[in-house]
């Protein structure tokens, strides 16, 4: 493996056409120091990606390269390589043109404020889409009926969708509504924004909610709708949304893939704290 020292060499090798800058030395990799040697390499190659370093749709070298430039076995890098996979950051492809990529930046959830997924969409570029799996109005579950504070039996109408980033899956969303102060909601078009449409037809629009996050994975159902692997990692989000008045207008749980978002939130001091 002659040459793969040479500055110019590596970088050629990881960027492609070295369009990206890439370091002129390996990070330095220390053994015994209480973290793993892998979980050094996915830490410096996470940061890399963050700083812009390695921008998407760059190639990294080859396993066999990239573990020789970095002087570790190629099962050290392919671990690394695993759980950067995991996460996202990072894609792998089969064929001719195949290899390691970086992958296409997270979209950023931010519940710091109510948006509707297409309105979040929108503020990043992309098209929103949608592809409805049932709409049926039923009785409402025990959960939905204390969210809502309905009676017990009392009619929702429950809509499941695919929610689709520019034409990608990206979200199984799971939404009750009740059905009395949404009549004929299932007589709409429901492959747009709910929301816009609750405002628009209604005149109501959530001003509120209150959100649980809790991480799960991909059973059969939600691995073939999102087109990952079962097991895969997914943030399921609990939301009850609120009008403005306090009147709850809809519970639901929504499955979002967690190798294409990440939640963001924004706080603050509490006030009259020093």
């Amino acid at each position: 493996m002659a040459g793969l020292e040479e500055t110019g060499r590596m970088q050629r090798l990881v960027t492609g056409a070295a369009r990206v800058p890439f370091p002129r030395r390996p990070p330095k990799l220390v053994r015994g120091s209480g973290t793993t040697v892998h979980e050094q390499i996915e830490t410096w190659l996470a940061d890399e990606i963050a700083a812009g370093q390695l921008a998407p749709g760059d190639r990294l070298p080859t396993e066999h390269d990239l573990a020789a430039w970095l002087g570790v076995s190629r099962m050290t890098l392919r671990h690394a390589l695993g759980e950067l996979t995991q996460r996202g950051l990072v894609a792998k492809t089969v064929g001719r043109n195949g290899g390691t990529f970086v992958a296409q930046a997270k979209l950023e959830q931010d519940l710091t404020t109510l948006a509707g997924f297409s309105e979040q969409l929108r503020r990043h570029g992309m098209v929103a889409g949608a592809r409805v799996l049932t709409a049926a109005q039923i009785p409402a579950s025990p959960a939905a009926a204390a969210a809502l504070k309905l009676a017990d039996g009392a009619q929702v109408h429950d809509v499941r969708r695919i929610r689709l980033a520019d034409g990608r899956p990206i979200a199984v969303e799971h939404s009750q509504f009740p059905a009395t102060l949404f009549p004929d909601l299932l007589d709409c078009r429901l492959d747009g924004s709910l929301y816009e449409l609750l405002e628009e037809r209604y005149g109501q629009r959530p001003f509120r909610a209150r959100e649980s996050l809790e991480p799960v994975v991909a059973g059969v159902r939600e691995a073939e709708a999102l087109e990952v692997d079962e097991g895969a990692p997914l943030m399921l989000v609990e939301r009850t949304a609120y009008a403005k008045s306090g009147q709850p207008l809809e519970f639901a749980r929504d499955l979002f893939r967690g190798d294409r978002t990440r939640v963001v939130v924004w706080t603050s001091e509490l006030a009259g704290e020093l």
